[in-house]
């Protein structure tokens, strides 16, 4: 038998702390490997956590409405499978926590303040004996923190962030300075769209949500990324180092936007290679009725490599999205209207939309971007739908 800790797990690129809901399990209960344990409350949504080993619950480490950061270890499970890289493990963990507490001389009740007020002690300067962080220390760091925050909230017009506003400046702050972008453009024509959207709908059986566009997006983006391969994976790693890689995704997996009255949520719906319309329309609807709830699984928001941003008929004719890192695209969909065009050496009047696709440069360059999305717009305007 060993222990085995259970860890608050990273969820998406900026994921930095939660607030634990409700234990699904308690102490002396048996659990099995991937079944639910907890739900966090993540910046983003509330997130059901699966239990990291078999075994049993021997200690709690977290209660309801406490906050920690990831990688913090929130119980033990006692666990007969354990083997002794587990322990290794552990082990290897609580030595690099000594040698950093090590590095910087503290006293366990600084440690402890510092902890619950988020600073790093690392920034607080010590005045005790050979430059040890002592109470008084981290007292004046909080104080300063304090005085900071409440001239910011004070200041004409100063809103505080919300969790969400918050994770959402994080991560689009992260991309637009850590992602190199660029973007390729392109008309699209919605004529035969909208007559396959009307007659495949009506050969529907009742009850299943109506088709929306963005089920034919779905489709139509799943098409191209078997088409062109390449844009169909994530960057990882510092590129300057030798562990920099480019990861291909084994399907279609892509995240829709969805707007909330604070902020978005990017739900991710996988293997959408597979699907037909009325299945795809099935699981957005509940993809995006989830998100809207704060209902979705944390598996919901991973492994997509491009997204969807369609503003609907009120958004602007045109627009740029920034990519969401690790994902190496997203697709800014501007709003259907009427315009003049020329066809066969006719003048015609068309619904027609700008499609602008915003691509990390690390993944993919402008041959390849251009060529997805001609194939995406060649696919929307005369492909065969998988219903």
């Amino acid at each position: 038998m060993a222990l085995v800790a259970q860890e608050i797990p990273k969820v998406g690129l900026v994921m930095e702390s939660a607030r634990l809901v409700r234990w699904l399990k308690q102490v002396g209960d048996s659990i099995t490997q991937g079944e639910p344990l907890l739900e966090l409350e993540t910046e983003k949504t509330v997130l059901t956590i699966e239990a990291t080993a078999s075994g049993r619950l021997v200690q709690l480490l977290l209660e309801a409405d406490q906050e920690a950061r990831v990688g913090d270890r929130i119980a033990w499970i006692e666990s007969e499978a354990a083997n002794n890289s587990d322990t290794l493990a552990q082990d290897q963990q609580s030595a690099r926590e000594t040698s950093h507490t090590a590095r910087v001389r503290s006293s366990p009740i600084a440690r402890r303040l510092t902890a619950e007020h988020g600073l790093d002690l690392a920034r607080i300067a010590g005045t005790g004996p050979r430059g040890r962080v002592q109470l008084d220390d981290v007292r004046r760091a909080v104080a300063a923190q304090s005085a900071q925050r409440a001239s910011l909230s004070t200041a004409p017009g100063a809103q505080p962030l919300s969790s969400m506003r918050r994770a959402i400046a994080r991560a689009m702050t992260l991309s637009n300075a850590t992602v190199p972008q660029f973007s390729v453009t392109r008309a699209v024509d919605w004529t035969a769209l909208q007559v396959a959207r009307s007659e495949i709908g009506a050969s529907l059986p009742a009850g299943l949500p109506k088709l929306s566009v963005n089920d034919f997006l779905l489709q139509a983006v799943a098409n191209a990324l078997l088409r062109c391969p390449g844009m169909n994976a994530t960057f990882y790693g510092n590129p300057e180092l030798s562990e920099a890689r480019i990861v291909q995704a084994s399907g279609a997996h892509i995240g829709l936007v969805v707007a909330l009255e604070d902020g978005l949520l990017v739900p991710v719906l996988h293997g959408v290679e597979k699907l037909g319309l009325a299945e795809l329309a099935r699981r957005r609807s509940e993809c995006v009725e989830r998100a809207l709830t704060n209902g979705l699984k944390r598996e919901e928001l991973e492994g997509a490599t491009i997204s969807i941003s369609n503003l609907g008929a009120r958004g602007p004719d045109r627009f740029t999205a920034l990519v969401n890192p690790p994902q190496s695209a997203i697709l800014a969909v501007g709003r259907q209207r009427d315009c003049v065009v020329a066809r066969s050496d006719a003048i015609h009047v068309r619904p027609m939309s700008e499609l602008c696709l915003a691509v990390d440069h690390r993944v993919a360059d402008g041959r390849l971007a251009s060529d997805f999305l001609a194939r995406l717009v060649e696919f929307l305007e005369g492909g065969e739908w998988r219903t």
